[in-house]
């Protein structure tokens, strides 16, 4: 039994919904699953399994930033998970998109030093498995979903010093910044497993304004996204 998720093998199903918050994570359990039990609470760490159109699926919290995100990967991993989709909120750095938009992240900046231990300092691409991107973006188009594809920064700090940060990292093409994508997507590829982030445009942090989604505008989102999300968990590929 791991140290911080207090289940054991066959508690979680193959393939793992991962928010970062765990109040999300009983949301998505009790409104998306069939069958929803409680599998994790220490910590507060919630996580659940149940069925989803008759195919077992978990969503499990992370925390918030890739150290605690690394530990809750980690230790899904050694319970047996072997596909982690994450679906989570971020800050839209293109001025195009707006709040509630769905981005599909390809890949993930790691600005932010735990994926760069794990590679012990050598340059690394932090890339989102292939068939499950490859799977969304069906996925989307047959539920009429638009989604945004590209790459996203996964930053380590957020309440930023340097303002400038973001117009440079809009300007280089990045999509959106969060706190998590690029440590999945590194321990995906150290462990073998297959790994996918979906995320929520909450606000946009271009063009010298902060802009944040409402409630109602999130509680449609998040279904959107998780509907998504499951959609691929559930891919007969």
């Amino acid at each position: 039994m791991p140290i911080h998720l207090r289940a054991e093998a066959g508690d979680y199903a193959d393939a793992c919904l991962l928010p970062g918050d765990p109040l999300r994570a009983r949301y998505i359990a009790e409104t998306f699953l069939e069958g929803a039990r409680q599998v994790n609470s220490e910590r507060s760490l919630l996580g659940y399994t149940g069925e989803y159109r008759g195919r077992p699926v978990s969503v499990q919290a992370s925390g918030m930033g890739c150290p605690s995100a690394g530990i809750v990967i980690e230790e899904l991993v050694q319970l047996g998970v072997r596909q982690i989709v994450r679906v989570g909120t971020c800050g839209g750095l293109q001025p195009d998109l707006q709040m509630g938009d769905l981005i599909l992240a390809i890949s993930a900046v790691p600005a932010d030093a735990t994926a760069t231990h794990l590679v012990g300092g050598e340059p690394h691409a932090p890339t989102a498995d292939w068939e499950l991107v490859h799977a969304a973006v069906h996925q989307a188009k047959h539920l009429a979903k638009r989604v945004r594809v590209g790459p996203i920064v996964s930053s380590d700090i957020f309440y930023n010093p340097d303002g400038g940060q973001y117009q440079r990292w809009s300007e280089r093409g990045v999509l959106a910044v969060e706190m998590e994508a690029a440590l999945l997507f590194t321990l995906g590829a150290l462990r073998g497993i297959q790994a996918g982030c979906l995320l929520i445009v909450s606000d946009v942090v271009v063009e010298g304004e902060f802009v944040r989604i409402s409630d109602e505008e999130m509680t449609r989102a998040v279904d959107g996204m998780t509907q998504l999300a499951l959609a691929v968990a559930t891919d007969e590929r």
